[in-house]
């Protein structure tokens, strides 16, 4: 457990930040295909489809906006991360990667303002991964 005055999660030049990580029973193209597709709101939000061109904007309808830094098909999407509500833009970063028991998702955002934004997010995408290895348990 962290002192209350630890750093722990602060990084030097990205801010706050807080990293996530859950192997799931079922090949990489699997998930991958699945996290893009009907699994995209579970992770990101209702929005469609993600566009995949660098610099694209997207929006999700429950008023997250952000745009694609970079995707790497079947490993890794990095984009910023703004719901309505903050008043500033963060970064998140989805991969997927080769597990000996299956597939690795992993999300790692970074650019939090502070140590209880770092908190809520830590709680969010704990519960994020929970609910993508449970589809993939079914």
């Amino acid at each position: 457990m962290s002192e209350p005055g630890s750093t722990t999660g602060r990084t030097k030049d990205a801010g706050w930040e807080v990293g996530v990580r859950e192997t799931v029973a079922a090949p990489l193209e699997e998930v991958w295909g699945w996290l893009l597709s009907s699994g995209l709101p579970i992770w990101l939000g209702d929005l469609g489809s993600l566009p995949t061109e660098k610099g694209a904007a997207f929006a999700t309808r429950d008023g997250v906006r952000g745009t694609i830094r970079s995707f790497a098909a079947g490993s890794k999407v990095r984009l910023s991360w703004q719901p309505d509500d903050w008043p500033h833009d963060t970064i998140l970063q989805l991969t997927v990667k080769e597990a000996i028991t299956g597939t690795t998702v992993g999300i790692h955002h970074e650019q939090l303002a502070d140590r209880e934004e770092r908190k809520l997010m830590l709680g969010h995408w704990k519960n994020v991964v929970a609910a993508i290895a449970a589809h993939f348990d079914r």
